[in-house]
């Protein structure tokens, strides 16, 4: 009787889908029905009552389903096509290669600033089949450095980018005081069109360490569980591997504030709430990308949250 009041009381959450309906006269009724057979008091007997109501629930909770699936599909497209019309880049996201919508994303940064070298740095690439540069590598033929520590997933790596000898790839576990020298010894350009930063953890600290490279265009995760204007940033720790909770990384508050020190501006993030975009400002023309307004790039995460943990974080 327990899992049934629980099914109840979680679908009635989803009532604002569906104030207009006659559904929401029926769970009601069916709460009362729940309440009277969890007390032995239903007019058809707890067992007959219960199982009812559990057929009942069960049928509403598909007719629940389709809607919520169907009204979210309609305002998303909504969402998407405000998006285009005002240039917002989350409205020109697409996916080939990438993990979520980056694809297109770059795409679209790249034609409105143009490309100098195409090339790229990309680190915590795992395989390399979904990342941030793989499309530009396979379909525009980019040349670049991956670089990932992992053996089993470096080896992966190496094998899919065989046939792409343009894009070197390196095992390496990038920290904040080593990723200059590599930068160095594998004469990467000084004005790289394209650095891709997911280390999941001091991705901050590194990006803070790279001082006589000047990348056209930033890509790096950020932390959404702190939204802005929060700023809050995981304590360096060169020996820090991601655990799987949102103790991770760094706010989008705090990137905003280190792009704006290097000379970078926020131009988006990807609808899902993962990566920030940031360009150079120099590359940028007036009016190339919409402002460089916090509060609206910022996207909530649009994965189920990792579970909460407390570490040690600074707040700049």
């Amino acid at each position: 009787m327990e899992a049934l009041q629980r099914l109840s009381s979680a679908w009635r959450n989803l009532f604002w889908l569906v104030r207009g309906s006659g559904l929401r006269s029926q769970l009601n009724t069916l709460d009362r029905r729940v309440s009277r057979a969890a007390h032995g008091a239903g007019e058809e007997g707890p067992s007959n009552a219960s199982g009812a109501v559990l057929a009942r629930l069960q049928a509403i909770e598909q007719q629940l389903t389709h809607l919520a699936h169907a009204l979210g599909s309609e305002r998303r497209e909504q969402q998407v096509r405000e998006w285009r019309r005002i240039g917002d880049l989350r409205g020109l996201e697409f996916k080939v290669r990438s993990q979520n919508g980056e694809d297109g994303i770059l795409q679209e940064i790249f034609r409105r600033i143009g490309t100098r070298n195409r090339f790229f740095v990309e680190f915590g690439v795992e395989t390399g089949v979904e990342c941030n540069a793989a499309h530009l590598v396979h379909e525009h033929g980019w040349s670049g450095l991956f670089l990932e520590p992992c053996e089993a997933q470096f080896l992966r790596l190496q094998e899919n980018y065989r046939a792409y000898p343009r894009a070197r790839c390196q095992r390496t576990a990038v920290t904040s005081e080593n990723i200059e020298s590599i930068l160095a010894a594998n004469e990467v350009p000084a004005e790289l069109d394209l650095l891709s930063i997911d280390v999941d953890g001091n991705d901050y600290w590194i990006w803070v360490a790279i001082a006589n490279w000047r990348p056209r265009v930033v890509v790096i995760e950020y932390n959404a569980a702190y939204p802005p204007p929060r700023k809050w940033v995981l304590k360096e720790d060169p020996d820090y591997r991601w655990n799987g909770t949102n103790y991770h990384g760094a706010s989008l508050a705090s990137l905003h504030a280190l792009g704006a020190k290097k000379g970078y501006a926020l131009v988006g993030t990807d609808s899902r709430g993962v990566n920030a975009f940031f360009v150079r400002d120099d590359c940028i023309e007036p009016g190339a990308f919409l402002d460089s307004m916090l509060h609206y790039h910022y996207s909530p995460f649009g994965y189920p949250p990792h579970p909460p943990f407390e570490g040690p974080y600074v707040e700049v």
